[in-house]
């Protein structure tokens, strides 16, 4: 069984940097084809795509989001890590990383993380 854990501050101030990590565990996050996923949801709004990073190592990013964010990952500790730059109280949402599964045809949002919090205030 797979199972994604977020963790980082809860608290993040105006114009810092917002970091957060992705533990997996029960599969290896250089496993192929998985694509290795941070989605994120302000209150009162939908999902919205953040970025990805793949069973290979490369990244992917929403051009909304592209000037800003960086996806790095850790294969030692089978993490993957979400870098979010120039915060405003805008970027206020819950976190999640997910795994998602690509074949010919078909792709999978199979597991997700249970989701942080992170709150951009003074």
């Amino acid at each position: 069984q797979v199972q994604l854990q977020e963790s980082g501050p809860g608290l993040v101030r105006p114009s810092q940097t917002l970091s957060l990590t992705c533990t997996v565990s029960g599969g290896s996050i250089t496993t192929n084809y998985y694509y290795w996923t941070w989605i994120r949801q302000p209150p009162g709004k939908g999902l919205e795509w953040m970025g990805a990073i793949a069973y290979s190592g490369s990244t992917y990013y929403s051009p909304s989001l592209k000037s800003r964010t960086s996806i790095s990952r850790d294969t030692s500790k089978n993490q993957f890590t979400l870098q979010l730059n120039s915060v405003t109280p805008e970027d206020t949402a819950v976190y999640y990383c997910a795994r998602v599964a690509v074949e010919p045809g078909l792709v999978s949002w199979d597991y997700w993380g249970q989701g942080t919090q992170v709150t951009v205030s003074s």
